[in-house]
Parts: C-alpha cells; sequence; structure tokens
C-alpha cells in the first residue's frame, strides 16, 4: 500500500481531471506548508518584535524575490527536460539530467550569493530603505536580507530537488519533507525569537537550516527510493557542453522572467513605502500603509497556494504527455485545468471575505497595538483591489507553466515583460492622476484612489501577461497541435482534422 501511495504518478493515462487532482493535492499540500513557514516567520515576528522590525522583513519580500526566484526559473526550466524523459521512460537521460541540475545549480547559488551580499545596499534603496532616511526599518531590513542571501544554496537546492521529483510524478515526496522542515521552522524561530531574543535574525537564521535540513533530507531520500538516479561515474564523462546548453536554453529565460517579475514588485512596494514617507524623504516609524500592504499581501499570497499549484501540476502534465506525443491530451488538459480553476476561485473568494471581518487577518500577524484604523482600513483596500481578480492569475498560472511544459519559454518570458512593464507603469504613473506627490500627507480616507491604483497594478499585470499568454496557446498549442496530430497520424490514426 505504502510503496503504491510514494510512487510517481503516470502522467500519460488515465482520466485527465483525476490525474491533475492526484497529482496536484500533495502540490497544494506542500505551496501550503511553504506558506506556513513563511507566515510563520510573518506570525512570530508581528506577535513578538516592534513595527520597525515587522516592516523591514515585510520591505524586502520583493527584493529576495528577486534574486532566489532567478535561481528557481531556471529550476523550472530544466525540469522540463526530466519530465520529457520521464515521458520518453528514458531513465539513463533522466539521471543525466539530474546531474547537470545539481552542477548548474551549484554554481548559480554561488554566483547568485556573492552578487545579491555585495548589492546590499543599492537593492534596499530600490524600494526606498537608505541609512540616511530608514532608520530602524531600514537595519532590519539589511540584517534580514544579508542572512537570506548567505543560505541561497540552501533555498536552491531544496527548489531544485522538488521540481526534479513533480517532473517525474512523484509530488508526494517534497510534501513529506517539507512538513518536516516546517515543524522544525516553527521550532526554531520561537527558540530564536522567543528565547533567545535573535530579532529579525533569528527569523532568518531558522529559515536558511529547516531548508537546508529539509533539503539534505530529501536528496537522500531521493538516491535511496530511485537507483536510477545515483550518479555513475561514466555519468560525469558524458556530460557536454550541449546538454548543459539545452537545460540553460529552457531555464535561463524562465529565470529572467522571474526575476523580472521581481523589479516589478519592488516598484510596487517602494510605491507603498512612499505612502509611509514623509515630504522630507524620512520613513515614519510604524507605517501604516507598509503594515496593511505586508498582511494583505501575505494573506493574498496563501490564497493564490491552490493557483499555483494547480499551475505547477500543469508544468508537469504537458511536458510527460508532450515528451509522449500525446498532444490532444496536453489541450484537454489545459481546458480541463482551467474549470477546476474556475471552482476553486470560488471558494477562495468567500475565503477572503471572510478573513476581512473584524479584521482576522490582521490580527494573525500583528498585535493590537500594530493594527490601527487606517492600516486596517487601506489592508481592506488592498484585499478588494486583488482578490476578486484571481481568476486572471489562475489563467495566466495554468497559460504559463502549460507552455513551459512543452519547451517553449519565450513566450512566457515576453509575459514576464508585460507583467513588468504594466505593473511599474502603473506604479509610477497611475496615483498621480489623483494627486500631485505620495506622501504621508495624503488623506487617504478621503481620497483613497492613488492607493487603489497601487493595488490594482498587480491585476493589471497579470490581465497583459494573460493577453500574450492566450497569443501562445494558440500558436504553439491550439494551432500547432493540430498540424503535429495530422501529420504524424498520433492518437487518431486513419483520421483528417475536422474542418
Amino acid at each position: 500500500m505504502l510503496k503504491k501511495l510514494f510512487a510517481p504518478v503516470d502522467l500519460t493515462s488515465g482520466k485527465i481531471y483525476k490525474v491533475i487532482l492526484v497529482f496536484m493535492v500533495p502540490i497544494l499540500i506542500s505551496y501550503i506548508f511553504q506558506q506556513i513557514y513563511t507566515l510563520t516567520d510573518a506570525i512570530i515576528v508581528g506577535q513578538n518584535l516592534s513595527a520597525n522590525e515587522v516592516n523591514g522583513v515585510n520591505d524586502v519580500g520583493s527584493i529576495t524575490y528577486i534574486i532566489l526566484q532567478f535561481a528557481f526559473g531556471c529550476s523550472a526550466g530544466f525540469s522540463v527536460i526530466s519530465s520529457e524523459k520521464m515521458g520518453q521512460k528514458d531513465h539513463d537521460g533522466l539521471r543525466l539530467s539530474f546531474l547537470t541540475q545539481v552542477i548548474l545549480g551549484f554554481i548559480i547559488s554561488v554566483f547568485l550569493t556573492i552578487l545579491a551580499t555585495s548589492l546590499l545596499d543599492p537593492l534596499l534603496s530600490l524600494v526606498g530603505l537608505t541609512s540616511s532616511t530608514g532608520g530602524a526599518t531600514y537595519e532590519a531590513a539589511k540584517t534580514y536580507l544579508l542572512i537570506i542571501f548567505l543560505g541561497t544554496i540552501c533555498q536552491v537546492a531544496y527548489n531544485q530537488i522538488c521540481s526534479l521529483l513533480r517532473s517525474m510524478g512523484d509530488s508526494l515526496t517534497p510534501l513529506l519533507f517539507l512538513i518536516v522542515s516546517t515543524i522544525l521552522n516553527i521550532c526554531l524561530d520561537l527558540l530564536f525569537i522567543v528565547v533567545f531574543h535573535w530579532g529579525v535574525a533569528g527569523a532568518a537564521i531558522a529559515t536558511i537550516i529547516a531548508q537546508g535540513v529539509s533539503a539534505l533530507l530529501c536528496y537522500i531520500y531521493t538516491f535511496v527510493k530511485y537507483p536510477f538516479l545515483r550518479f555513475k561515474k561514466s555519468d560525469f564523462k558524458a556530460l557536454n557542453w550541449s546538454f548543459y546548453a539545452e537545460h540553460l536554453k529552457l531555464g535561463l529565460p524562465l529565470a529572467l522572467q522571474f526575476s523580472i517579475l521581481g523589479i516589478g514588485l519592488i516598484t510596487l512596494q517602494s510605491t507603498i513605502i512612499k505612502f509611509d514617507t514623509t515630504i522630507a524623504g524620512v520613513v515614519i516609524d510604524n507605517g501604516p500603509a507598509q503594515l496593511a500592504y505586508g498582511a494583505a499581501n501575505k494573506m493574498q499570497n496563501f490564497l493564490m497556494t491552490p493557483l499555483n499549484a494547480l499551475g505547477t501540476a500543469m508544468l508537469s502534465f504537458c511536458g510527460q504527455n508532450h515528451g509522449a506525443k500525446l498532444y490532444k491530451r496536453v489541450k484537454k488538459g489545459i481546458s480541463t485545468s482551467i474549470i477546476l480553476m474556475f471552482i476553486i476561485y470560488v471558494l477562495l473568494l468567500a475565503i477572503a471575505l471572510l478573513l476581512l471581518i473584524d479584521n482576522t487577518y490582521m490580527k494573525l500577524f500583528y498585535d493590537a497595538s500594530k493594527i490601527t484604523d487606517e492600516s486596517a482600513y487601506l489592508g481592506r483596500l488592498s484585499v478588494l483591489s486583488t482578490v476578486p481578480f484571481f481568476p486572471l492569475l489562475g489563467i495566466l498560472f495554468i497559460l504559463r507553466c502549460s507552455i513551459q511544459g512543452i519547451g517553449k519559454p519565450i513566450i512566457p518570458f515576453f509575459a514576464g515583460i508585460g507583467e513588468l512593464l504594466a505593473r511599474t507603469l502603473l506604479c509610477l504613473f497611475g496615483p498621480y492622476i489623483f494627486v500631485d506627490q505620495i506622501s504621508t500627507s495624503l488623506n487617504l480616507y478621503e481620497n483613497p484612489a492613488p492607493f487603489i491604483t497601487t493595488c490594482l497594478a498587480d491585476p493589471f499585470a497579470w490581465l497583459i501577461a494573460c493577453i500574450i499568454l492566450g497569443a501562445g496557446y494558440f500558436i504553439f498549442i491550439h494551432k500547432s497541435y493540430k498540424k503535429l496530430v495530422f501529420e504524424n497520424n498520433i492518437e487518431n490514426p486513419g483520421k483528417t482534422l475536422p474542418n
């Protein structure tokens, strides 16, 4: 029974909706635990540290995103090759791909660690935090960032092994080790922050240790569970530059795409900070806009989890079926996943509205002293400006991952460019349609339009990305697959295409 439970899911056979759901559920639970992992830091920090320290951690989310998502994007691109090898039942090719990913992942981790730690001040200045104007918020943000970036290799290693296992159809193993990691992270957070009083440094150290332990255990289990993935001496000789190039061809566009998205998020975060900045350019203590957006953003990220999990499932689903040349199954899988997405959205919207009652979601992250009338009001505006547009995000996740899964990363890359431009332009110019300057002097109760416009930058970015991805779907899947089925007589031998 256990052996069957832990066996990889064959995504190339069976009823499509059942296969997607069976494969997706462990991914969803994994992502929920990842969010619990993140939210634990936020809750313990929010309940035990000062508002400035809380804002310091909240403000650097977009910065860590831009650096770490470069590596995570590479892993997602590399896993497309793993999915295709699995769909072709090529275990030797899968093992070589795994080895290539480990080597490239290590090189990328070292590069990003050196780059990020040497650019801490310039990165913080992008969100409006400097040593002269940021005060305690700046110090907390810099400390947290430094430790997170020094542990880059732990986070990259965990993400890489999870991507590989999911590409094989094994979505349960990453979940189990993530549960272990989450429990460890909670214990370490309580130890380092509540007992040792290490502040934001304790939260960052706990995160790195927990992810490093999870990655190590996951690698050990993988080599024990899947003997055909154990590296051989001949594998190192078999690797060549063309194989590295094949992985980088798929990984780098996604890495750049994810990092580009981070630039847009930095622009959004820097605009939020302006609402807590005086006309003289000083960031005020206990900034309500930062507290409001920080809590709302964490809740929204948690609610996005099922949509993200569905997209991740489609990455492997499309990769395996494309590798097996089951083109009609790929198209049917995409349409099925969109239907599932709308069902999920109805539930997410209901949950969001319930969490708004009596500021329940804010009470999870902050103690009573940080929840003012203004921060609660701005938090509600942020949630109501974003969550209703989640269907756009769901379609974005599904189409982006599906197109990536068939080995066409250029369209998702351009979609990322579209997201960047849309989010950046709306943040830079949208609020100034209503006011001449953003600062603490604004009365957002009387004129909330500048803040709402800033929050709408995300839905606007999703819309632009969906338009680009929709064009990519029509070209590379709808149109090209009809041609491939016709030319190769695949799945319907002896039949011609309908008009």
